[in-house]
This record gives structure tokens, sequence and C-alpha cells, in this order.
């Protein structure tokens, strides 16, 4: 199983990017990834084909985490 996970995140403009996170995000996007290459190029393809951002009041952040553990603790988050 792979451990990353390729996050594209959808937050409205008038957000700060330190504060666009999947639960102030209007959107998300989430697929497995491989490596930290992977986990980034395909982020972007995922909003890409999603049509994502899509305006001006609208941006995009992509990000790769790794997974969570099996007590849901997460290990790393990176963006």
């Amino acid at each position: 199983m792979p451990e990353l996970l390729s996050v594209a995140l959808v937050c409205a403009g008038t957000l700060l990017a330190q504060d666009c996170s999947r639960d102030t995000a209007l959107d998300v996007i989430i697929a497995p990834a491989h490596t930290p290459m992977e986990c980034l190029m395909h982020a972007q393809t995922m909003a890409a084909q999603a049509g994502l951002p899509g305006g001006g009041d609208r941006y995009l952040k992509i990000a790769c985490e790794h997974r969570r553990t099996e007590n849901g603790v997460a290990v790393h988050r990176a963006s």
C-alpha cells in the first residue's frame, strides 16, 4: 500500500495559504502515491483534470501527506 497521499485543496481566494487545509477547503481531491515526486505530479494532474481551480476567487494548494497510522495519529504532513 502506498504510504503517501496526493492532496489537492481548492480554497477561497480570501483564505490565507497557511489557513488552507482539508477542514477549510471548498473541495478536496485525494489519491494514493508511491513517491514524493509522484505525489506532487499526481495532485496537479487530478486538479487539472477536474478543471480546478477556475476563477480568481479560488486557488489551488497541493500537498503530500503520509498516510495516518492505524491508531489515527498523523505521522507527518508536508505541503
